[in-house]
């Protein structure tokens, strides 16, 4: 694999050439590992659901966990589900934001450093442009927050039992959270 030399910051070109999935986070390669059945069984379900939603409503595309999106231009995202709305360019990283993202927490997301670099990344997608973003704790709490970049500080929580949304970005698309883990 390659990574950047020490004496510069990494690029977008640099991130292509990693094998396997990376970020490209304020110019520094971030390797991402495998997250497990859990987290992998959600951000599939996801991505389905959306791409089903594409199939029946068009208006954008869906994506599951390989697709990078260019935030600004030394940070690229790989969410585990999105919904993009931009050109179709066949690259594997795409420019823009998607406007949905849906981030499930791997096992090392917990804690307060945890925390404050999911608030960092969730502050990047609205920045570029996001209008949502899914953090989903299929580990500990079983739950969806769904954050809007009309109200970044206040996600709607949602658990067993409840369906989440992903307006103003996917309008009419639902998801039950209990599909998570079926």
């Amino acid at each position: 694999m390659k990574t950047a030399p020490p004496d510069r910051e990494a690029t977008l070109e640099d991130l292509e050439q990693v094998e396997g999935k990376a970020e490209l986070v304020d110019g520094r390669l971030v390797l991402v590992s495998p997250a497990g059945d859990l987290h992998g069984t959600a951000a599939l379900n996801v991505a389905t659901s959306l791409k089903l939603y594409q199939r029946d409503h068009g208006g954008g595309r869906a994506y599951g966990d390989n697709v990078g999106f260019v935030l600004r231009p030394r940070t690229a995202y790989a969410p585990d589900a999105s919904w993009y709305v931009g050109p179709r360019s066949g690259a594997r990283i795409l420019e823009g934001a998607p406007v949905l993202a849906v981030e499930v927490r791997s096992p090392d997301d917990y804690g307060l450093r945890a925390e404050q670099r999911l608030s960092a990344k969730r502050a990047e997608y609205f920045a570029a442009g996001t209008l949502v973003v899914w953090d989903v704790d299929v580990v500990r709490d079983h739950r969806v927050r769904v954050y809007r970049s009309a109200q970044p500080f206040e996600p709607a929580v949602l658990g067993r039992g409840e369906t989440a949304d992903a307006e103003p970005a996917v309008p009419g698309w639902r998801f039950p959270v209990d599909e998570l883990f079926e």
